[in-house]
């Protein structure tokens, strides 16, 4: 995994931003009777949360006493949303929605507490396209990896076929079979 041109590095990402549980206070205070409760849920939240990316994906957990592990592949990626409201705006804050095609109106992981929202968008937007074969330059600067789809099995196994069916269509014209 490379470090973009901004020096964003998400290997480095691996828990929230203490200013997170500042917002979680917050948002707590605003329940008002509620506030012990919403206040410890979003603690044990902020406390246990921890984020892992890698080169095939996403990996988030949190939970004290029911854990909650999401592993989210860069394949499986159909959109990226980041989301502020006021007060995560006033506080540099961000939400980084990940939605996937499981068929939910909801992302199925939200990371919370990234300073760097914009850089990491970024860095799932360019892992989304590259996971995909798409036209995405590599470290070297190389682009035709990913146009040509080294590295896909899918796509290879698209291009032998297309081989294959090319020889059988020459087979056919050369034996007059077809026009």
């Amino acid at each position: 995994m490379s470090v973009d041109s901004a020096g964003f590095d998400p290997r480095s990402v691996t828990r929230p931003a203490p200013i997170l549980l500042w917002y979680y206070l917050l948002c707590a205070l605003a329940t008002v009777f509620g506030f012990p409760f919403v206040f410890l849920y979003l603690f044990f939240k902020y406390e246990t949360l921890q984020y892992t990316f890698d080169d095939e994906g996403i990996k988030m957990s949190w939970g004290f006493l029911f854990r909650r592990e999401t592993m989210l592949t860069y394949r499986r990626i159909q959109d990226i949303h980041v989301t502020r409201d006021i007060v995560e705006r006033w506080m540099g804050l961000a939400t980084v929605g990940i939605q996937t095609a499981a068929g939910s109106s909801t992302p199925e992981v939200q990371i919370q507490g990234i300073l760097e929202f914009d850089a990491l968008r970024d860095f799932l937007y360019m892992k989304m396209r590259g996971a995909r074969g798409l036209d995405v330059p590599t470290e070297t600067g190389d682009a035709g990896a990913a146009a040509t789809g080294e590295g896909d099995e899918a796509l290879a196994l698209l291009g032998q076929i297309a081989e294959n069916l090319g020889a059988i269509r020459r087979t056919l014209e050369a034996k007059g079979l077809r026009s």
